[in-house]
């Protein structure tokens, strides 16, 4: 995602009920998040993972195709896609915004 972008006007309301402007976050637009996108997870014992090595494969909870977890601050925010950004980069196309108060599970 590009750090050009910019809000015109955002849907969120002020506790008097006045919408708030983008020029009114903007001391906010500075403050680093970490984004993850998370492919899938699993479960296993401690013994299990010790004996995993170079090549091991680790079966994940998500089928081929099936959207990915999008976190900010590990926060549930979104689903998308896995996408080529170009030769060597992957990226994430959000899908599905994420409505409601998610933790991580």
């Amino acid at each position: 995602m590009s750090n050009d972008m910019e809000l015109t006007e955002l849907s969120d309301t002020a506790e008097g009920g006045a919408p708030k402007s983008a020029r009114e976050l903007e001391a906010v637009y500075d403050i680093p998040v970490t984004v993850s996108a998370v492919l899938g997870k699993t479960t296993m014992q401690v013994s299990q993972l010790l004996k995993l090595g170079r090549g091991a494969v680790v079966e994940l909870d998500r089928k081929l195709g099936e959207a990915i977890d999008i976190y900010v601050n590990n926060r549930l925010v979104a689903r998308g896609e896995v996408v080529m950004v170009d030769d060597t980069r992957l990226g994430v196309t959000m899908t599905e915004i994420v409505k409601g108060d998610r933790a991580p599970s």
